[in-house]
């Protein structure tokens, strides 16, 4: 009989509606599997029991500690872990990053709370211990299961806020990855816990001016990333800030706003993709802002990292998977 740990860190998934229809994660993990599916043993590991919006980079350390604690035993095939459905994309991420094992790792949560009568908590759950069991899969890493679609978690990101099938990859046809995904996978990252790793995000708009980045250097970040615009623009004070931090030594990291395609650093005329990397930046070509944060720290983290630039690079670029036909 397959064996599998539930990892639950709260989220709508474990959440009931009060009185005045408030959502708290209040649900037990015991109560969850309650009426899981028969053929597996599933062991439940309640880890916090948190909005996802709450999370913090330790309680990612907490999750990715939870998870390797429970690929230490052997005889287990998986790990599912329950999370919500707001920051899910970081914390899969970040465990992906630091995945040595073959044996999978799915990520799921809900858009219905566990009390709602057309919730989507038992079918998310069904379907993650299904792709954990799933012998085609050993080697593929962090996936997210969720809404029918089976995800990798590097590239993925919430794409809407009440949807069913609330995720999507930067690679639109991305989901039901199979085990040709072993070839595809980069080596993982020595693991360095990230908290106490400061690393901002800073939204570009139109006449923004330099004050958050100024005010998130003095807050003692290590690391900045940029949520630019088009294809990874912003305009002149920016690219002057961005010289600044790169001369302070402090790395920033270009992504963009837009939902789907590639960073392009092609663009001049002072505040432009080019200018930015010029200035010093460095390029996220697939991550999204949420998933370039959680790299950056992750390298940021790493004392005996000698060329950030060039890991930055490499494990921000996300391969299409192949799709199950």
């Amino acid at each position: 009989m397959p064996k599998v740990a539930v990892v639950t860190t709260g989220g709508t998934i474990a959440s009931r509606r009060d009185g005045q229809g408030v959502s708290r994660p209040v649900v037990a993990g015991s109560d969850l599997l309650a009426g899981a599916r028969t053929g597996t043993e599933l062991r439940v590991v309640d880890v916090m029991s948190k909005d996802s919006s709450s999370m913090t980079f330790a309680d990612m350390d907490r999750v990715r500690d939870a998870v390797t604690s429970e690929l230490s035993d052997p005889d287990l095939d998986a790990v599912v872990v329950l999370h919500g459905t707001d920051t899910m994309e970081e914390t899969a991420f970040l465990v992906d990053l630091h995945h040595a094992d073959p044996r999978p790792v799915v990520f799921t949560g809900a858009q219905r709370t566990f009390d709602h009568p057309e919730s989507d908590a038992p079918v998310n759950l069904a379907d993650a211990i299904a792709a954990g069991t799933d012998p085609a899969l050993r080697g593929a890493g962090v996936l997210i299961a969720f809404g029918g679609a089976l995800h990798r978690a590097s590239g993925t990101r919430k794409a809407d806020t009440t949807s069913l099938d609330a995720f999507r990859s930067i690679h639109p046809d991305s989901v039901q990855p199979t085990g040709d995904l072993r070839r595809q996978r980069l080596d993982p990252l020595p693991w360095h816990p990230i908290s106490g790793t400061r690393v901002d995000i800073v939204a570009a708009y139109p006449g923004a001016d330099r004050i958050q980045i100024d005010a998130c250097l003095a807050a003692g970040a290590r690391g900045l990333v940029l949520d630019g615009l088009g294809s990874g623009n912003a305009n002149p004070a920016i690219v002057e800030a961005v010289g600044d931090c790169t001369t302070a030594g402090i790395p920033v990291v270009v992504t963009t706003r837009v939902p789907y395609g590639p960073t392009s650093a092609t663009y001049g005329g002072g505040g432009g993709g080019h200018d930015l990397v010029s200035a010093g930046a460095l390029f996220s070509t697939d991550l999204r802002a949420g998933q370039a944060r959680i790299l950056l720290a992750a390298l940021l983290a790493d004392p005996d990292l000698t060329d950030l630039d060039k890991e930055f690079d490499r494990r921000s670029r996300v391969d299409p998977a192949p799709r199950i036909s």
